[in-house]
């Protein structure tokens, strides 16, 4: 039982990375082409983003098509990204993971919950991409994501064995998610940090449910970025004056709370709180 939805889940999630794929590509082509129907994701066919070919369902297999054809489109024979099977790999591991280290998946609101959590999962592996590469934050993921984000944090709510104590934390977690960024944005006047972050810090803060977790993100993200950006600036590979996006550490940061938060909070209040 256990393989079989393992199994259902690398196929699920290499199917979401594809979209992924498709759907960060046509938002930001919809930017410069705003009325070309052909680009929207629920009615436009899948087509190379280099020579806008029609593509077959034999050259949307995820992963295999891409390897199959030497990472190249089967009609202009252009190079096309490795970012293609690697978002859908990436995709398919957090799918696997998620599962392996959920803390419980039994009743049917965790059930709910799980599945709220990988669509969750797939629209911040789009926030991800689509930061990475145009340091651009959409509203149009954002949005939809801050709709499933509530519903999730309802069900918690609700499920709770004290639901009052689960609001108060939801509403204390959403606050600290944004409220840290928005005061930075509002200091700088968004020099500092951009808008987009601060939607995603309050996003972020209400996934995540708890003072402590909302906490513990803002931190590892601090420090996957501080890792990323001071080796760059010590080897001149980036200036001062360069833009780094910050969204895809939250991200990353949240995935890392997500499935460990509760271990890494635990660890800290063994070593450093509870010491006699």
């Amino acid at each position: 039982m256990v393989l079989m939805i393992i199994a259902v889940l690398i196929v699920v999630g290499l199917c979401l990375g594809s979209f992924v794929n498709a759907l960060v590509w046509r938002l930001h082509e919809q930017t410069k082409n705003p009325d070309n129907r052909e680009l929207s994701i629920g009615r436009g066919r899948s087509i190379c983003p280099n020579c806008g070919h029609q593509l077959r369902a034999k050259d949307l297999v995820p992963i295999f098509s891409w390897l199959l054809l030497g990472g190249k489109c089967r009609y202009c024979a252009q190079p096309i990204s490795a970012q293609y099977p690697l978002v859908e790999s990436a995709t398919a591991a957090l799918f696997v993971a998620s599962y392996a280290w959920w803390p419980s998946i039994s009743g049917a609101a965790e059930v709910t919950i799980f599945i709220l959590w990988l669509a969750l999962l797939t629209g911040l592996m789009a926030l991800l991409v689509y930061d990475s590469r145009w340091l651009l934050l959409p509203n149009r993921i954002l949005y939809p994501l801050a709709v499933i984000a509530s519903v999730q944090a309802v069900i918690l709510i609700i499920s709770a064995d004290k639901p009052l104590t689960a609001l108060t934390n939801t509403l204390l977690a959403t606050i600290i998610g944004g409220g840290l960024f928005y005061l930075l944005f509002q200091f700088s006047d968004g020099k500092w940090i951009g808008g987009g972050d601060v939607k995603l810090g309050w996003l972020l803060g209400l996934i995540a449910g708890t003072p402590a977790r909302s906490l513990l993100l803002i931190f590892i993200a601090s420090v996957l970025g501080s890792l990323v950006s001071i080796p760059l600036l010590a080897s001149k590979r980036l200036k001062r004056t360069s833009v780094i996006p910050f969204g895809p550490f939250l991200i990353i940061a949240l995935i890392i709370v997500q499935l460990f938060g509760a271990d890494i909070l635990q660890w800290y209040q063994q070593t450093f709180i509870n010491l006699q």
